[in-house]
């Protein structure tokens, strides 16, 4: 891969304002988990333990994620994607030597590292949230950390898949309605059978949500981080063989 033409993709994102649907994923994510955790603490009926806090802020973290992100990321890709399609992007930098394969593998390069920044970043954020909301038990650092980087994973699949469907599908209304059902398997992904929700990757933001209601009581979940992993290794293969088939195909 060559660095200018991960470079170009950043320099495309100026005049693309995609700085603005990712500070809107970061604040949204956020906001949503505040008003989440202020619902949940009012909602409360009894005395909170030490590790309320923690608690609800995570199951609000996981819902706002799964609220907003398919959403956000669809836009994004399609943003960063449309371009091409509309100023024969694609031929002119085949031209240049960046081929289709290689331009999608620039653009999640450039995308996918702020998308991990941006999730890195909204996590650090909602720690320093709870800690100034009164939490009074330590920080479940290890439950942060793994959700932080499982989400980060499941975002960037999420991102992959929309990329290459953006390349492939010249009207991007088609890319959005994609990310727009992808919020409805998210979100009623934990109704689904386990094995059900790891057909999509949208499904996976159910596998990974860190906290949620256990019929009156908020409690911890056991995140399917094998299945991440797998997400991750199976994903990232797809994603380079189908980037590859595009080279071929333009040959």
């Amino acid at each position: 891969m060559r660095t200018a033409t991960v470079a170009n993709e950043f320099a495309k994102m100026r005049h693309l304002r995609v700085g603005w649907f990712l500070g809107l994923l970061l604040i949204g994510v956020v906001a949503v988990t505040v008003f989440s955790w202020v619902s949940m603490i009012a909602s409360a009926d009894t005395p909170a333990p030490d590790d309320h806090v923690w608690r609800s802020v995570l199951a609000g973290l996981g819902l706002a994620t799964t609220l907003l992100a398919p959403v956000l990321l669809a836009v994004l890709a399609s943003r960063q994607v449309e371009i091409e399609h509309r100023g024969n992007g694609w031929i002119l930098s085949a031209v240049s030597g960046a081929t289709p394969g290689r331009l999608c593998r620039a653009k999640f390069l450039a995308l996918g590292s702020l998308v991990v920044a941006v999730a890195i970043a909204s996590c650090l954020l909602l720690v320093a949230f709870g800690l100034a909301a009164g939490a009074q038990a330590p920080v479940p650092v290890g439950r942060w950390l793994a959700y932080t980087a499982s989400v980060a994973v499941v975002h960037l699949a999420v991102l992959a898949f929309h990329l290459l469907l953006s390349a492939r599908v010249e009207n991007q209304l088609v890319c959005l309605g994609v990310g727009v059902l992808g919020v409805l398997l998210g979100t009623f992904g934990a109704a689904l059978p386990v094995w059900a929700r790891h057909l999509t990757p949208w499904g996976y933001y159910a596998l990974i949500t860190p906290a949620d209601y256990v019929g009156a009581e908020l409690v911890y979940l056991d995140p399917h981080h094998t299945s991440v992993i797998a997400l991750a290794v199976v994903g990232g293969g797809l994603f380079l063989v189908t980037t590859a088939r595009f080279d071929r195909q333009e040959a």
